[in-house]
C-alpha cells in the first residue's frame, strides 16, 4: 500500500483533500497533512512516504526546495506541485526538479486523484524493475558467497528443508552439483591464535585467502563449498568434480595437499592452522552427523594443540546414548514460541515424539533431556510475558517440582502439549486484551479530542505507539481505516448538533476539529450531499 503526504500552508487545502477523497479505494494505505516544508520533512524522516503533493508558494521553505531537499534525501519518493500561479517558470523548474506533474489550482478532486493514479502506477512499474531477474542476478551473484554459507550453516546444524527446496536453493546458488546421494568429505580449518590477533575486517580477509587456497590446492579434482561456523571454525564440503571417480589413493593425496596447505598458510599468511578431514558420506544426509562428529573430534582429539592434522575415523564407534538432533535444531523451541509460531511448535515436537517412539527407548536420561529442555522453554516464555508458572499452570506446576515429573514418553507428551495450549490460550488472550484497550483508548481520546488534533500522528503520541502500528492494529482489529472512523464520529457529531443544537455552522465547525467552515461545509455535503444549512432546515 501507498502512503501520501499533503503540503500546503492553506490548511483548508489540506483538510479538503485528506479527509474528502477516499483514497483508500485506490490504494493509499494513509494521508499525512503538513502546512509547512519544515513539518513535512519531520513527517518524512518519521514514515515511508510514496507520494508528495505540495503547494510552491509557502512561507519559509517553498515548495521547490522541499522537492530538492526530497530528492536528495529520498529520491525513490514522487512528488506532484500544485501552484496558483500559472508561470511557465514554475513549470520549467519543476520539470528540472523532476517533478512527476504540475497541477494549477484550483484543482478538482478528480484531476488530482487521475494525477496520483499516474504516479503510482509509474511507482509500481520502477519497483517491479527493482526485483526484475536481471537486479535480482546482478544483486544475487554479489551477495552469493554470503547466501552460500548461510545455506551450508543451516544444513550443517540440521535444518530440514521441505520438498524440493534445498534442491531449488542449491540451483539458484549454483551448487547443482551437490546433488542429492553424491559423496562428499567435510574438512574443518581452525585459525590458531596468531590470526586472533586481527581485528574482525582483516581477520575476513584471511579467511577469504585461505578459502582461495583451498580452491587453488583442491580444485583441479575437488569442488568446495565452505562456512564458518559457530565455533570460528571454516568449514568445507568436498565433493568429487563431475565425472570423476575417487579411489584409496585419492585419501592419500586428500592428506598430502592439506599438508600443503598449512605449510602455504603458514607461509605466506604468517599463521598456523589445525585441520580436521572427516570420512565420506552422502549429500546431504549424513552432512550434519558427520559435522556434529567432527566438531566433537576437534575438541576431544586436537584440544588445544597447535597445527595438527587428523583424519575422523570412519566407525564412530558404539554409544549407549544417542543424541535427539530434533530437539536442538533450528529453528529451536524458543525461537517459536518467541514468534507464537504455533503451527512450526507442533510440527517441532511431533517430529521429536516420533523420533522417541522410533527408537523405541523410554530411558528416563532422555525423558529428563527432552523435558528440562522443554520445560526451560516453557519457563522463559512464560517469564518473559510476566507471568508465573504456579499461575498458569495450576496443580501441574507440583508435578514438576515434586521427584521424577514424567516416567514416561505418553505422559511426557501429555504435559508438553498440554502446556503449550495453556501458553497459547494466555498470550492470545493477553494479546487480544491489549488490543481491545489500546482500541477503546484511541476512541476515547478521538471523542474527547475531536475539536484539537486527532490527526494519527497526535493518536499515536497519546498511546505511547509508532503510528505505522496504530494505524494497522485499529484496521486488523475493527475491519475500518483510523481515518474513516474519525470522519464517521464528526460526521455523527455533527447530525446531532444540527438537529438538537443552535450553535452556529461556524462554531460547529470547530467543535469537530476544523479549522475553517469551509473545510467542514465540504466534508458534510459530500457526506450527505446537501450543505449543513440545508441539512438544518430540513430536520431539525
Amino acid at each position: 500500500m501507498v502512503q501520501l503526504l499533503i503540503v500546503d500552508d492553506e490548511i483548508h487545502v489540506v483538510e479538503r483533500f485528506s479527509t474528502t477523497i477516499d483514497w483508500g479505494g485506490i490504494g493509499i494505505e494513509h494521508v499525512y497533512g503538513a502546512y509547512s516544508g519544515e513539518k513535512a520533512l519531520a513527517l518524512l524522516d518519521r514514515f515511508s512516504i510514496d507520494i508528495v503533493i505540495t503547494d510552491i508558494q509557502m512561507p519559509g521553505m517553498t515548495g521547490l526546495q522541499l522537492i530538492a531537499e526530497i530528492q536528495r534525501r529520498w529520491p525513490k519518493t514522487k512528488c506532484i506541485l500544485l501552484s496558483g500561479y500559472s508561470d511557465f517558470n514554475y513549470a520549467k523548474e519543476a520539470i528540472l526538479y523532476r517533478t512527476e506533474d504540475y497541477l494549477l489550482k484550483p484543482v478538482t478532486e478528480q484531476a488530482l486523484i487521475e494525477t496520483v493514479r499516474r504516479v503510482m502506477e509509474k511507482l509500481r512499474l520502477e519497483w517491479e524493475e527493482v526485483v526484475s531477474r536481471q537486479r535480482l542476478a546482478s544483486a544475487l551473484k554479489e551477495h552469493m558467497p554470503t547466501l552460500r554459507g548461510s545455506l551450508l550453516g543451516d544444513l550443517l546444524q540440521g535444518r530440514k528443508l521441505a520438498g524440493s527446496a534445498l534442491g531449488d536453493s542449491m540451483q539458484m546458488l549454483g551448487l547443482e552439483h551437490f546433488n542429492d546421494g553424491k559423496s562428499f568429505a567435510l574438512m574443518m580449518i581452525r585459525l590458531e591464535e596468531y590470526f586472533l590477533r586481527y581485528d574482525a575486517h582483516s581477520l575476513s580477509l584471511m579467511e577469504y585467502a585461505i578459502g582461495n587456497m583451498v580452491e587453488e590446492l583442491f580444485g583441479d579434482r575437488l569442488d568446495s563449498w565452505y562456512t564458518k561456523d559457530a565455533h570460528d571454525y571454516l568449514v568445507f564440503v568436498m565433493t568429487g568434480k563431475e565425472g570423476s571417480v575417487w579411489t584409496t589413493d585419492d585419501s592419500t593425496w586428500f592428506e598430502r595437499t592439506a599438508s600443503t596447505l598449512q605449510t602455504a598458510v603458514s607461509n605466506y599468511l604468517k599463521g598456523k592452522i589445525s585441520i580436521l578431514v572427516s570420512p565420506w558420506g552422502s549429500f546431504p544426509t549424513d552432512l550434519s552427523d558427520l559435522y556434529g562428529r567432527s566438531v566433537a573430534a576437534f575438541r576431544q582429539t586436537i584440544g588445544g594443540e597447535k597445527e595438527l592434522f587428523v583424519r575422523l575415523r570412519d566407525d564412530p564407534g558404539r554409544k549407549d546414548v544417542q543424541p535427539l538432533p530434533s530437539l536442538y535444531e533450528p529453528p529451536t523451541l524458543i525461537h517459536l514460541l518467541e514468534a507464537a509460531r504455533w503451527d512450526s511448535i507442533e510440527e517441532k515436537l511431533a517430529h521429536l515424539f516420533g523420533e522417541l517412539e522410533k527408537r523405541g527407548a523410554e530411558s528416563q536420561e532422555q525423558l529428563l533431556e527432552v523435558y528440562f529442555s522443554i520445560a526451560s522453554a516453557y519457563a522463559y516464555i512464560v517469564h518473559k510475558s510476566g507471568r508465573s508458572l504456579p499461575d498458569l499452570m495450576g496443580e501441574d506446576y507440583d508435578k514438576m517440582i515434586k521427584g521424577i515429573p514424567y516416567r514416561s514418553l505418553n505422559q511426557l507428551k501429555e504435559w508438553t502439549i498440554g502446556t503449550l495450549n495453556r501458553i497459547r490460550d494466555d498470550m492470545n488472550r493477553e494479546t487480544k486484551h491489549s488490543r481491545d484497550s489500546l482500541i477503546n483508548d484511541i476512541r476515547t481520546f478521538v471523542e474527547q479530542h475531536m475539536a484539537e488534533d486527532v490527526s494519527l500522528q497526535s493518536i499515536a503520541d497519546h498511546v505511547h505507539l509508532h503510528p505505522v502500528y496504530v494505524s494497522k492494529i485499529y484496521k486488523l482489529e475493527t475491519g475500518d481505516n483510523l481515518s474513516d472512523y474519525v470522519h464517521r464520529v464528526r460526521m455523527d457529531k455533527a447530525e446531532y448538533l444540527l438537529k438538537h443544537g443552535q450553535s452556529k455552522i461556524y462554531e460547529i465547525a470547530a467543535l469537530l476539529g476544523y479549522l475553517r467552515p469551509h473545510s467542514f461545509n465540504h466534508a458534510f455535503k459530500k457526506q450527505f450531499g446537501i450543505t449543513p444549512q440545508e441539512y438544518r432546515d430540513r430536520y431539525s
